[in-house]
């Protein structure tokens, strides 16, 4: 019997195409599965399509077709411990791609093929209300106003460009107040704190180097320094390839984190709400194909 292979496609995403996704399809069903397609027209239309899959079947196969937030709507619609996920990259930034060390569509159609996979961790943050899944991180503090920030209209004429906007003008409105960070039995004064489920952070960069998204903890980035030199210090080293360290940022393992504060918090990239949360590891959440 064919396996059945559910596909959840952004159409919106930078590489997508019908013609690709044909081809795609095409392949998997010559490789002895029953593809599906399903287009999403909203940002809520990931989540519940796999909330469907996960409801019609016991061990659903889900393709998540896009860029790293389509594959962050998939796991907030996944029961736990059920599916097996993969990611077909279609987005600009794909961090979940140099994640995983996928260079192409064609790769990641070979890896679906071969169904190799390992148990993958999520982070769970809550507050306020707010129950949200991430599978790269969450920020609060600079990089979660900057995402606060972000205006649609620059989004769809500078795609990209848009945060470094967004940054310049959180940078003039300076918020100097620090957040309290209490993690693996210590309590911290931060003026930013980044809790990473993945090495890389906005594309190519690697921010938190023994981050893994198969290890059921987090590398917690905390940036005690308030001033603006440090955040040029610190994106200088990342930049240049060697992770956040040196004066002014702590690095450390955690499972749960609590961050206090009313400092606005980013998951994925998106916006989800301002502090206090509380951030904590979901271990074998999903087999991911690898």
């Amino acid at each position: 019997m064919p396996r059945s292979c559910t596909l959840i496609i952004n159409p919106t995403s930078g590489s997508y195409s019908a013609s690709l996704v044909d081809r795609v399809t095409a392949l998997l069903a010559a490789a002895g599965f029953s593809p599906s397609v399903l287009l999403t027209g909203g940002p809520d239309d990931a989540a519940a399509f796999a909330a469907r899959a996960c409801a019609e079947e016991d061990h659903p196969f889900i393709v998540a077709g896009g860029g790293d937030g389509t594959m962050n709507g998939v796991i907030n619609g996944l029961v736990p411990g059920r599916a097996t996920l993969a990611f077909l990259p279609l987005g600009t930034a794909n961090v979940c791609a140099r994640e995983l060390g996928i260079g192409s569509v064609d790769e990641a159609v070979r890896r679906i093929i071969r169904q190799e996979a390992r148990p993958l961790s999520v982070g769970l943050l809550e507050g306020f209300g707010v129950s949200r899944r991430f599978f790269l991180m969450a920020g609060a503090g600079f990089d979660g106003f900057v995402v606060e920030g972000v205006i649609g209209e620059e989004k769809k004429r500078f795609g990209k460009g848009a945060y470094l906007l967004s940054a310049l003008r959180t940078l003039s409105a300076w918020d100097g107040r620090p957040v309290e960070v209490e993690a693996a039995g210590a309590r911290r004064s931060c003026h930013s704190v980044i809790v990473c489920n993945a090495a890389h952070y906005g594309g190519s960069f690697v921010l938190a180097p023994g981050a893994s998204l198969f290890e059921p903890r987090f590398r917690v980035v905390c940036v005690e320094g308030g001033r603006r030199r440090d955040y040029l210090r610190l994106a200088l080293r990342v930049a240049a390839g060697r992770g956040a360290a040196g004066a002014g940022v702590t690095v450390f393992d955690a499972d749960t984190v609590t961050i206090g504060g009313n400092k606005a918090v980013q998951v994925d990239g998106d916006f989800i709400c301002h502090g206090p949360v509380t951030i904590r590891s979901l271990p074998d959440f999903a087999r991911l194909v690898v």
